[in-house]
């Protein structure tokens, strides 16, 4: 699977993501020009449900992750994905949320939905006294007609 982002320039790979042994979501690699990851126990983007896509906002280096722009994403951008069958999806934006990691809305992020619906995750917050980031940023996105 592959995705793009055209308002922002942004296109990768999707690579598939697990649960790591305490049962919290794999994250995808950190080093420069790393692809974003889909959270493979959600919906295959494009069924109905939250399908998650998770990728860092920098990498090891400092330089940019793949979601470092996920912040400057507008209500009715456009999220295309490719499926692994070689068809597609598009997602228009709905609107993006910033979360506290410690107070995280795990059901409404990862909860069922009416429809197709898509999640992009990446952290926010970089606290510079700890070099750690502590919140995440939340975009929101629904199947387009």
């Amino acid at each position: 699977m592959s995705f793009a982002i055209p308002s922002i320039g942004l296109k990768s790979e999707l690579l598939k993501l697990g649960l790591r042994t305490d049962g919290s979501l794999e994250v995808p690699p950190t080093w420069p020009g790393a692809p974003a990851g889909w959270y493979s126990h959600s919906p295959t983007p494009g069924e109905r449900g939250p399908a998650v896509l998770v990728g860092h906002v920098n990498a090891t280096d400092g330089g940019p992750g793949v979601f470092a722009h996920l912040r400057s994403l507008k209500a009715g951008d456009v999220v295309k994905i490719t499926r692994e069958n070689g068809t597609s999806a598009s997602f228009v934006v709905d609107h993006g949320e910033p979360y506290p990691k410690n107070a995280f809305p795990t059901k409404a992020v990862y909860g069922n939905t009416d429809g197709s619906e898509l999640r992009l995750i990446t952290c926010d917050g970089f606290n510079a006294n700890t070099g750690e980031f502590d919140d995440n940023y939340v975009v929101y996105a629904k199947l387009a007609l």
